[in-house]
């Protein structure tokens, strides 16, 4: 049996009916939202903040995005050109370098532009885009206007229309030539950097100013004792020389041996003028010689005929060309003639320079036996139609 006693006692609470029956409390409803709260406004701002942190989030991953985009590296693998002409938009360059593959977005370099405020700088020309440029890189080029520049040489001793004919072939240029031909040895010698589609009306009237300026400068620098009446015996004498040598160490020699035989009255006897007289600028056809018949064909530019100078230079002479006439050396010369080494010997006197001209003679005999000793036996070489060939 248990024991009562060890059994926990319990406290009884006694009730009236009343309480018995009434139902015990539920959970409490929650506290009611303030009016503050509930308001309209507030709830359209918390969306407008929402909204607003939202596309900050999203511009900034975009603005990091199309940065790296224009930054980094382009999709092209080679160099290449591409052409921007005149009163081109941003939006068809933009279109234009997709296009070809040089910017993989153009709405990301058209923003690029903007943010750099470069959409109203870039300048037309040809551009060489580098392989793997980036778009800042081609905005930075397109801004700077540094087009790709084409080269054409005029070498000095060329007629007016030899320099036409270059400049003729010369595909980077644009538009016709003049219909005439300027006076010979009007244009200069030298090399002109340009860009495609610079006119050749423009590339002439170049070469004419420059040809000008120079052959004036160094004409008010000339010695005060030679023998030339005007401008345009200078150019000629010059233009005489340019085409009897090539070599910077015997231009002034060569002049003062054409300088000395007008003081004395003498004829010039250059080879070249009679090659004018023959053939005009359009220049004596390779490999033909000159014929000692050529010699006694009376032209306005044959020296070996005519007195002094002829009408007009025979070529367009360089600046080295004209200093020398301007400044020749300080030499009774009279007379030159191939080494055979490709320069002269020089004389004073004819006997002298007769033993000259029969040295250069066995020279060119020696040359002619070893050529003909090469050639196959069924193909003997030819001579010249009418003889011996002339020298000065």
């Amino acid at each position: 049996m248990t024991d009562r006693k060890d059994q926990p006692s319990r406290t009884f609470v006694l009730r009236s009916a009343r309480e018995t029956l009434r139902p015990e409390a539920g959970t409490p409803p929650p506290p009611k939202r303030s009016r503050h709260s509930r308001n309209q406004f507030v709830v359209f701002l918390n969306f407008v903040i929402s909204s607003i942190v939202f596309v900050l989030v999203v511009a900034g991953i975009a603005f990091y995005v199309g940065k790296r985009t224009f930054d980094g590296p382009g999709p092209s693998t080679t160099t290449e050109t591409v052409m921007i002409k005149p009163n081109t938009g941003v939006r068809e360059i933009a279109r234009t370098l997709e296009s070809e593959g040089l910017i993989s977005d153009a709405r990301v370099f058209l923003l690029g532009l903007r943010v750099h405020g470069a959409d109203s700088r870039l300048k037309a020309g040809e551009y060489e885009i580098k392989a793997g440029a980036s778009m800042r890189e081609i905005m930075e080029l397109l801004e700077s206007g540094k087009s790709v520049l084409y080269s054409l040489t005029i070498p000095e001793g060329l007629t007016v229309a030899q320099v036409f004919d270059r400049i003729a072939g010369t595909e980077e240029l644009s538009g016709e030539l003049p219909e005439e031909l300027p006076p010979e040895g009007s244009l200069a010698a030298d090399t002109l950097r340009f860009t495609r589609g610079l006119s050749r009306t423009e590339v002439v009237e170049r070469l004419q100013a420059d040809q000008e300026e120079l052959v004036k400068g160094i004409w008010e620098r000339r010695a005060e004792d030679l023998p030339l009446d005007d401008i345009n015996e200078f150019v000629t004498l010059a233009s005489i020389v340019e085409k009897e040598t090539g070599r910077a160490d015997e231009r002034s020699r060569v002049a003062a041996v054409f300088l000395n035989r007008l003081k004395r009255g003498m004829r010039l006897q250059s080879d070249p003028t009679v090659i004018y007289g023959l053939f005009g600028g359009e220049g004596k056809p390779s490999g033909r010689p000159i014929y000692r018949s050529d010699l006694d064909k009376k032209t306005p530019y044959n020296t070996y005929l005519v007195d002094g100078l002829p009408p007009t230079p025979i070529a367009n002479p360089g600046r080295a060309a004209l200093e020398a006439v301007a400044n020749p050396s300080r030499t009774d010369e009279l007379y030159f003639v191939a080494d055979g080494n490709g320069g002269h010997v020089f004389a004073t006197s004819l006997d002298e320079h007769n033993e000259n001209v029969a040295r250069w003679r066995k020279i060119e005999r020696e040359r002619e036996a070893a050529a003909a000793a090469a050639e196959p036996a069924s193909g003997a070489a030819e001579s010249p139609e009418d003889g011996e060939e002339s020298a000065n």
